[in-house]
């Protein structure tokens, strides 16, 4: 039956409206079936919308159902962040000090740092090389030679993603690629900028998210791309225990992300400022 819920569409990873990624947030979604669900994220047709229930784990303070035009997903960066700033901008209020979201992955902490959120990075369901075929269809549907790649790495915490590492953020920009023969796979691509560079944009490193399969070509800021990264880059030692990373700039977005890492527990925080654009309710 349709009623009028709390709806919020909030910029995630900027501090200025239409800078990041948005991420539309039905709020009171208890009663919504599966479908419902999936039919209004197809029809808000951002990379992500969520609905924030009741929580079925005690220690939670909510649950969010998390999906994308093409699905749901178990776990997100950016839909993430964006809730837990829409649950406390409604007056969402956590007994432990940290706000505990249930989700497909089982509960991600959230803590408020500053005037940002961060969600600790889950650990990888699957990590490890990419196999050669697999790479190599990764590679000419970037439109790079195989040589061009650094590194690549499965970095999925949720969300399957391919972390391939180039050499320059010059590069990473420069891709164009086919969207048709990524198929399925979700591809995440990163590489650092020159140090006058990163001083210039205010970011360490730029990273693309490609997801043509879920529904998003690309994706215009990834939190979970970026966790599953800095997990794989700060642990192999190739990146360092904190950085900022530019998302977003191929599509005239200036995402930021920010990574740090916490030396005595190792937990690894991703986060970035949101703020809501559009505030109101929904019939749904």
């Amino acid at each position: 039956m349709t009623r009028t819920r709390a709806f919020r569409q909030v910029d995630v990873f900027t501090t200025r409206p239409t800078a990041g990624n948005p991420v539309a947030v039905v709020l009171d979604a208890d009663d919504l079936t599966v479908e419902e669900m999936a039919a209004f994220a197809r029809w808000t047709n951002l990379s992500e919308t969520t609905f924030v229930q009741s929580p079925v784990d005690e220690r939670a303070d909510y649950r969010l159902r998390i999906f994308t035009p093409g699905g749901e997903l178990p776990f997100a960066g950016h839909p993430t962040l964006g809730s837990a700033h829409a649950w406390l901008q409604r007056g969402g209020e956590s007994a432990s000090g940290s706000i505990i979201q249930e989700c497909g992955i089982g509960l991600v902490e959230i803590k408020v740092d500053g005037h940002r959120l961060a969600f600790a990075a889950p650990p990888l369901i699957r990590s490890g090389p990419v196999d050669a075929p697999v790479l190599a269809k990764v590679a000419a549907a970037l439109g790079i030679s195989r040589r061009r790649i650094v590194d690549a790495n499965w970095v999925a915490n949720g969300p399957e993603w391919i972390g391939v590492r180039l050499t320059s953020g010059e590069e990473v920009l420069a891709l164009r690629p086919d969207m048709a023969g990524l198929g399925d796979l979700l591809v995440g691509v990163i590489a650092p900028w020159s140090a006058a560079q990163a001083q210039h944009r205010g970011a360490d490193y730029e990273v693309r998210a490609f997801g043509p399969g879920i529904g998003v070509p690309e994706d215009p800021v990834t939190g979970s791309l970026n966790a599953g990264l800095a997990v794989w880059l700060c642990g192999a030692g190739q990146a360092p225990a904190s950085y900022v990373a530019a998302q977003g700039t191929a599509l005239r977005r200036a995402g930021r992300v920010h990574v740090d890492t916490d030396v005595e527990s190792g937990t690894i925080w991703v986060g970035g400022a949101s703020v809501t654009v559009v505030s109101g309710t929904v019939d749904l």
